[in-house]
């Protein structure tokens, strides 16, 4: 299926592994250049290679506001107006509520919330001048079902989820769309640094800890980030130029809230 985003220039934060390179892979696929961030230049360098030509990568921290406006003015210089906006990141750090500090809260804030704040504000105006964009937020399925190993990202991704809606209904007019994706739990770094806490707290080996996560799901398997990116790119879609204000769960069947 052709998927009426050739040609379009895209920024996908976090990509240079895990869910966000999927993406920045699935978009250069159709047709899509590309511009990526992270922290590590080397691994940048590496991602973007192996991504495709198109691709653009620089050294970004999402949750400083002076780098993510040198990236958007950067990527508007080598690749063109952007129209398509994915924003991700890493996740808060793990633990019980109590033992959260707030240094760590407020890198949570700024790095999972005010990051999307900071990147719509940058981009959403040019991308309603001209009729048409699209903006989608990685999330996580903590957002409808919070996890208590997760307090900040729980209470931070249910956050987004509003913000989702509200920037939905802003820009709709404008031909602007903004969705959200919530993955459940899927083959990364992250999955295993989870798995590493799970196993410490309870006393069993990491490789116990993931067949208990995948266990739990109702496909008895985890997700590839190659799945997670097939559902945001077709929200990139033109043929999904009528879906907006979505908190779309991929996760397996493993939620189970009807909300």
């Amino acid at each position: 299926m052709d998927l009426g985003i050739s040609g379009k220039v895209a920024l996908v934060a976090a990509a240079s592994k895990g869910i966000g390179f999927a993406i920045a892979k699935e978009l250069t696929r159709e047709g899509c250049r590309v511009s990526i961030c992270g922290r590590n230049e080397e691994t940048l360098e590496a991602a973007a290679a192996e991504i495709g030509e198109e691709t653009r990568s620089y050294v970004v921290d999402v949750s400083n506001q002076e780098d993510l406006t040198w990236w958007i003015e950067q990527t508007i210089q080598d690749l063109g107006p952007i129209d398509i906006l994915v924003t991700n990141t890493g996740g808060p750090p793990a633990g019980l509520m109590d033992a959260m500090t707030d240094e760590q809260w407020q890198n949570g804030f700024d790095g999972t919330l005010m990051n999307i704040v900071r990147l719509v504000r940058e981009v959403q105006p040019a991308m309603s001048q001209a009729g048409w964009g699209r903006i989608v937020h990685i999330t996580s399925l903590v957002a409808k079902e919070p996890n208590r190993m997760l307090p900040i990202s729980s209470t931070l991704r249910a956050g987004i989820m509003a913000l989702t809606r509200l920037q939905a209904t802003e820009y709709a007019e404008s031909g602007v769309t903004v969705n959200s994706v919530l993955p459940g739990h899927t083959l990364t770094g992250r999955q295993t640094h989870l798995a590493e806490l799970r196993a410490e707290r309870e006393g069993i080996s990491v490789d116990e800890a993931l067949r208990l996560q995948a266990e739990a799901i109702p496909m008895k398997r985890m997700a590839t980030p190659e799945e997670i990116a097939a559902v945001v790119v077709f929200l990139c879609s033109q043929q999904a130029a009528y879906v907006t204000g979505t908190n779309t769960l991929v996760d397996g069947g493993l939620t189970k809230g009807l909300a």
